[in-house]
C-alpha cells in the first residue's frame, strides 16, 4: 500500500524513519467515492432507475442489465473494458466538464439500454444513489471537534456540494476541491496544492486519505498519504485510522 514522503505506510510510521522527522497532521484531505461513500448496489441502481420511468424489472432481468451496464462503464464503478470511439473525447474530459461527465456515462449506458441511460445517470446525483460508510460521519465529527480542517478532493464532473448536503456531511467539510472546477485531476500534484492552499495548511502537515493510486499522488505534492482498501457500502471503512495519525 502506498506510503508517503514523510514515513507513513498504510497509516503506520515506518520504523526506519527517526521520530524527529515525523510531521504532525494539521489538516485532512479526503477522496469522495470509495472513501466517504459508495454507490448503491448495481441491481438496486437499475431497478430504481427503471422505476423512476414507471417500469418494474424482475430480479433476473435487473441482474442481467446491471452486469452489462457495469461492464460498459458505470460512474462510481469499475472503468469500462472498452470506450467506444464516439465517446473517446468526452471520456477523456469526463472529470473536467459537467457536460462531458454526463455525456460519457450516459453514452456508455446507452450502449446497453438507451431508454434507461438518463435515469441511470440521475441516480448519481441523488443521495438515494449513495451510501455513506458507517464511520464517515463519526470521523468527520471527531476531526471537527479537534479543530482539524477538512477538504474533499475529488475527480468528478458534477458539483458534489448539494449531494454532500443531502448525505449529511457538508457542514463537516471546510472546502470542496473538485477536478472539473480547478481544471486538474488527481494524481496531478496541483490539485492537492490547491486543496492545501484552500485550507491554509502546509502540504507537509496534511494527510490525504483515499482508495486509489490517484489519491496516493498526493505524496508528490508533499502530503502524507493513507490509502484504505475498498469496503462494502454502509460498512465501517477504517477511517478511524485518520484519528490515530493526528
Amino acid at each position: 500500500m502506498p506510503g508517503s514522503a514523510h514515513g507513513y505506510r498504510a497509516g503506520v510510521p515506518e520504523s526506519a524513519e527517526p521520530p524527529s522527522t515525523w510531521r504532525p497532521v494539521e489538516a485532512v484531505l479526503l477522496d469522495f467515492h470509495g472513501t466517504i461513500a459508495q454507490v448503491e448496489d448495481p441491481v438496486r441502481w437499475v431497478t430504481s432507475a427503471a422505476s423512476s420511468l414507471g417500469t418494474a424489472l424482475d430480479r433476473g432481468r435487473a441482474t442481467v442489465l446491471a452486469d452489462r451496464l457495469t461492464t460498459a462503464g458505470r460512474a462510481g464503478g469499475p472503468r469500462p473494458h472498452r470506450v467506444p470511439a464516439h465517446l473517446a473525447e468526452v471520456w477523456a474530459d469526463r472529470d473536467l466538464s459537467v457536460a462531458a461527465h454526463r455525456a460519457a456515462y450516459e453514452g456508455l449506458a446507452a450502449t446497453v439500454d438507451a431508454d434507461l441511460a438518463e435515469a441511470l445517470y440521475n441516480r448519481l446525483l441523488m443521495a438515494d444513489g449513495w451510501q455513506l460508510y458507517a464511520d464517515t460521519i463519526p470521523t468527520l465529527q471527531a476531526l471537527r471537534a479537534r479543530g482539524i480542517p477538512v477538504a474533499v478532493v475529488s475527480n468528478i464532473g458534477f458539483d458534489l456540494r448539494d449531494l454532500a448536503g443531502q448525505l449529511g456531511f457538508a457542514d463537516l467539510v471546510d472546502e470542496f476541491v473538485l477536478s472539473y472546477e480547478v481544471g486538474r485531476c488527481k494524481p496531478d500534484p496541483a490539485i492537492f496544492w490547491k486543496a492545501c492552499a484552500a485550507l491554509r495548511t502546509d502540504p507537509e502537515r496534511t494527510l490525504m486519505v483515499g482508495d486509489s493510486p490517484a489519491d496516493a499522488g498526493a505524496a508528490a505534492a508533499g502530503c502524507s498519504v493513507l490509502v484504505l482498501p475498498e469496503s462494502d457500502p454502509g460498512k465501517v471503512h477504517g477511517l478511524g485510522a485518520v484519528l490515530r495519525l493526528l
